[in-house]
């Protein structure tokens, strides 16, 4: 079960939780099961159907390329954070 971190920006909405632990196999289930905790969360993280612009997913310290269609097994770790762009 991945450790997932909440980025500090969105902590007031998570009443202040840093990491929850969540079953899942997907970042989108696993974005649906945070807004089961945390209402509003989802609305936090995603546009439709996509993640918001400039905010990305990192599993075990990989970016996940994928988005929210993402899967993943036996994941220890999962980050949101800030995609960095650069030239």
């Amino acid at each position: 079960m991945p450790r997932v971190f909440i980025p500090p920006s969105l902590k007031p909405f998570s009443n202040g939780t840093a990491f929850v632990d969540i079953e899942a196999r997907s970042v989108r289930a696993l974005v649906e099961r945070l807004d089961e905790l945390f209402p509003g969360l989802k609305s936090r993280l995603t546009d439709g159907d996509s993640l918001k612009a400039g905010l990305a997913v990192s599993i075990d310290g990989q970016v996940a390329t994928m988005g929210l269609y993402q899967r993943f097994a036996d994941a220890r770790e999962v980050h949101f954070v800030l995609a960095i762009g650069g030239g």
